[in-house]
């Protein structure tokens, strides 16, 4: 059975154009090809890449957040209480009014507390500033490097300045040092941001993002077993130009370096749209979709290919969209924040964090003061003048 399914798998009419089969990609005559068996280094790269990004946040990103005035935030903890833990992990984070009703009785807590455990607990798993930065200071370290690596391993090759020459002589192209690092570092990198999802901070694409890595370990590892080597660089490449600069610009952000994070954006933007909605479709789908057939018939493996580049193109369409939006925000002057953070944002949530304390301030013997007005989340916000006194205790 499990050898059927082998054979069946690796059937060569599904990976190989017709009159091609893997014994045509065995190495010979001084020609190097690139195997499935190569992709297996890759998964202790994978954890190689945790550890290294480990150390390197605790010993050079942290000092380095430090040194540009970003510190950890420490949060009110809420109280330790089994009945609304259970509720919050196995439920909901928000609950509704009537289920605080419920646990209020449940925990013999009243109403308002019930309220400020949930707003506390929240706030206990939401990422602090210093968490993000030094995500994105890996990652920028990466992309830097690895955009870096890919000119110097391709700015003097004939495919990287003729798209045409990509399928000259295939599949009889000998992989080079240089191809078999820049495609196993890439493909252990996104393995391992694969591995850290859970525990990274969590975007509202984050959904878009698992699909994006899944779909680049797809390609990535396709284009090696069937020797698709020298489109794969070049899509890599295209790939890593604008990611280098949307880190930075992260980075400066949370530095609250303002007029270098907008540039910085702007730059990004630019390049964004013009290598993934210019390059990438027009040049590289385009030499994908349209050349190959020229020297082979089409095959499943031909379509899927292409198939993979497309959802990642529909990604960028996406991830356009929400940069015009942001752009649109900040020519308008009305731009706050990353229209990809996270869906409860931290300020948000510290600083509803003391609310009922304000609440008390503006207590009247016979009800509530002018100055209070409830809220869309069924709470009360402080609007009155002493506003300054309901900011959220925060220790450094």
């Amino acid at each position: 059975m499990f050898d059927t399914l082998y054979e069946w798998f690796w059937w060569e009419r599904i990976w190989l154009p017709v009159n091609l089969t893997w014994a045509d990609l065995e190495d010979r005559e001084g020609r190097v090809y690139a195997k499935a068996s190569h992709l297996y280094v890759t998964v202790p790269y994978s954890f190689a890449f945790l550890l290294i990004r480990y150390l390197f946040e605790r010993w050079i990103a942290t000092p380095i957040a430090v040194s540009v005035g970003i510190k950890q935030r420490v949060h009110l903890k809420a109280g330790d209480n089994p009945i609304l833990e259970h509720y919050y992990i196995t439920q909901c984070r928000n609950p509704a009014q009537k289920d605080i009703d419920g646990l209020s009785k449940k925990s013999s807590l009243s109403v308002r507390q019930v309220e400020r455990w949930f707003r506390r607990r929240r706030s206990q798993d939401l990422p602090g500033v210093l968490k993000k930065f030094r995500e994105a200071s890996w990652r920028f370290v990466f992309y830097l490097l690895a955009f870096i690596g890919g000119i110097v391993a391709l700015y003097d090759k004939e495919w990287f300045h003729d798209t045409r020459e990509v399928w000259t002589g295939f599949p009889n192209q000998s992989m080079l040092e240089s191809q078999y690092w820049y495609y196993i570092l890439e493909i252990s990198f996104y393995g391992s941001l694969l591995l850290s999802v859970a525990f990274d901070v969590k975007r509202k694409d984050f959904k878009e993002q698992i699909i994006h890595h899944l779909a680049t370990l797809v390609l990535l590892s396709f284009s090696w077993c069937v020797n698709y080597i020298r489109i794969g660089t070049l899509v890599m490449v295209v790939h890593d130009a604008s990611d280098v600069l949307l880190e930075s610009a992260k980075l400066t952000n949370y530095a609250k370096w303002e007029k270098t994070c907008q540039s910085l954006f702007v730059l990004f933007a630019i390049v964004f749209m013009v290598t993934r909605l210019i390059i990438f479709p027009f040049w590289l789908i385009h030499c994908t979709w349209v050349y190959p057939i020229q020297h082979y018939p089409a095959f499943f493996g031909y379509y899927f290919f292409n198939v993979m580049l497309v959802v990642l193109l529909c990604l960028h369409i996406f991830w356009a969209y929400l940069i015009l939006c942001m752009i649109r925000k900040f020519m308008f002057g009305t731009l706050t924040r990353d229209e990809r953070s996270d869906i409860e944002d931290e300020e948000d949530e510290e600083s509803s964090l003391t609310e009922d304390e304000c609440k008390d301030q503006h207590k009247l013997a016979n009800g509530l003061a002018v100055g209070e007005k409830k809220d869309k989340r069924n709470g009360f916000r402080c609007l009155s003048p002493p506003e300054n006194n309901c900011r959220s205790k925060t220790v450094y």
